[in-house]
């Protein structure tokens, strides 16, 4: 489901509203890898599976940062908004991990937005993403990020 905009101020008066579901996507061991890569983050509960079956989930899993890092992506899937000049990733006010991430696993997210103010830079908008993985009992991720748009 995605909700489209005419334009940035549109976001004024849908403060408390559900915005959307992405799809499932697959989170990957190669995705683990490059992120690791990226990070410089090699712990093995992330990158070394043989070792991570005996470790504390059986199998490697997703860095909580991975998890984080989809938000550029997960927003553009459920919000769309026309006559847009630009967006800029602001800051993230909170951020969770209650539960892992299982390499392999399926991946959504929920996207509600919680608040919008007009400011001089633009419009402010803090989205709550609520991660989930399919079949998991507890949210993966539960993070309020903050996006200027103009």
């Amino acid at each position: 489901m995605t909700t489209t905009l005419d334009n940035p101020k549109a976001l004024l008066d849908l403060v408390g509203h559900e915005l959307g579901r992405t799809d499932w996507r697959e989170i990957t061991q190669e995705q683990v890898n490059r992120f690791a890569d990226a990070t410089g983050d090699h712990q093995w509960i992330h990158t070394d599976p043989d070792r991570a079956v005996a470790g504390p989930f059986g199998t490697t899993i997703a860095h909580g940062y991975l998890t984080l890092s989809l938000t550029p992506i997960v927003l553009a899937e459920v919000l769309a908004i026309n006559h847009l000049g630009m967006a800029v990733n602001y800051g993230v006010n909170k951020v969770r991990f209650p539960a892992p991430v299982p390499v392999g696993a399926e991946l959504r997210a929920t996207v509600t937005l919680t608040a919008a103010v007009e400011k001089p830079a633009g419009i402010e908008a803090v989205f709550t993403l609520t991660y989930e993985i399919r079949g998991g009992t507890r949210p993966v991720c539960v993070a309020e990020v903050v996006v200027v748009y103009r």
